[in-house]
């Protein structure tokens, strides 16, 4: 069995469904299927049952899939080590916004129990870059949230967040249990500097051109909202102060927590950091 065909059926077997662990693999369905396939033949009994009502682990593959994440895992170990034999033993990873989401703890638990022996750098970027300094070379995978330009960069989708506009309490629309985005039409948003990503810039102004303050951080976001009423959007969950509210928007588009680096990077480090982080934001 090789290491890449184990990877594959350890992608389906968390899944559950070929077409997101295509999407998870970076790589078209129908050579994942064969992939599979294969290894049913080495195996010599089927690994999932497929069935109108989706897909689940046979027996076997129940087994498999223990022995076939062990494995990987150990494989991942020999490449962390041989690279810090060669002198690689720092990681540097970019965090966009709140550090204290449960996720990010997670991970950082899971990575530190896994590499104890790995340099983890933390650095922290405000909301002009996304992609939390990647693209300079600043850092070597970042967690941040999408949308933004994409180009030869390769991401992976991690959790997906509701979001909800941001008012003062005393804002008469903070009485609502929810609101769509025509109903802050006459609205002040804030903005973000020129220059900033086009997609991350619409995206967080509801899809059209707004009129506001230009701010670069949560918190400056946060104040324009509690000193001049304006605008701001935020991923539901998170605490604010009692002096602001949040009401869910029906119409804007879920935010996409994403692990994101270089495409072509073969960091061993890098791969084992996204491989935990997929895990530790599923819980």
């Amino acid at each position: 069995m090789e290491l890449r065909s184990l990877r594959y059926f350890v992608a389906v077997a968390e899944e559950l469904h070929f077409g997101r662990a295509a999407t998870r693999l970076h790589m078209s369905q129908p050579p994942l299927s064969r992939a599979i396939k294969q290894l049913e033949a080495e195996v010599g009994a089927l690994l999932f049952t497929r069935s109108p009502a989706g897909v689940a682990l046979t027996p076997v593959g129940t087994v498999l899939v223990e022995e076939a994440r062990a494995l990987l895992d150990h494989a991942d170990r020999v490449h962390v080590r041989v690279s810090a034999a060669a002198g690689a033993t720092t990681l540097t990873v970019g965090i966009l916004g709140d550090g204290t989401d449960p996720g990010v703890t997670r991970l950082a638990a899971a990575y530190r129990r896994r590499h104890r022996g790995i340099d983890v750098r933390i650095r922290d970027t405000d909301l002009t870059d996304p992609t939390c300094g990647l693209r300079a070379g600043l850092v070597d995978v970042a967690l941040t949230r999408a949308p933004f330009d994409e180009t030869a960069l390769t991401v992976r989708a991690l959790r997906t967040d509701p979001v909800g506009v941001v008012l003062r309490a005393d804002d008469p629309l903070a009485r609502r249990d929810r609101l769509r985005l025509a109903e802050l039409s006459a609205r002040r948003w804030f903005q973000f500097p020129q220059g900033t990503d086009p997609s991350w810039q619409s995206y967080w102004n509801g899809g059209r051109p707004r009129e506001g303050p230009v701010v670069r951080a949560v918190q400056e976001c946060l104040q324009a909202v509690l000193w001049n009423g304006t605008v701001g959007l935020a991923p539901l969950g998170h605490d604010l102060p009692a002096e602001l509210a949040v009401v869910p928007l029906l119409d804007m588009a879920p935010s996409r927590v994403v692990v994101v680096w270089n495409e072509g990077d073969a960091n061993p480090l890098i791969r084992s950091f996204v491989e935990i982080a997929t895990a530790a934001y599923r819980h």
